[in-house]
């Protein structure tokens, strides 16, 4: 099973956010309806997909952290008060 790893996250997500600059700086110069607008449009999308993903991962990551730092009694045990 793989496992993830939120510092390779954070440096993806670093990466993801230098390569998403440029598109988003030249779709402000780009006519609203020409290809090239649309071209960019559709990268900088994929691009908060993918960031989005990763997000999502790690908070999934520090969710489980979390629970693993709890006492929490197993699955299946009697709660005693």
């Amino acid at each position: 099973m793989m496992t993830f790893n939120s510092r390779l996250a954070n440096k993806a997500i670093e990466r993801i956010l230098e390569l998403s600059a440029d598109p988003h700086i030249e779709s402000h110069s780009a006519a609203k309806d020409s290809t090239e607008f649309h071209t960019l449009t559709g990268v900088i999308t994929a691009y908060g997909k993918a960031l989005s993903l990763l997000v999502e991962l790690q908070q999934r990551d520090e969710f489980y952290a979390m629970i693993c730092g709890l006492d929490l009694p197993e699955p299946g045990s009697e709660l005693v008060h």
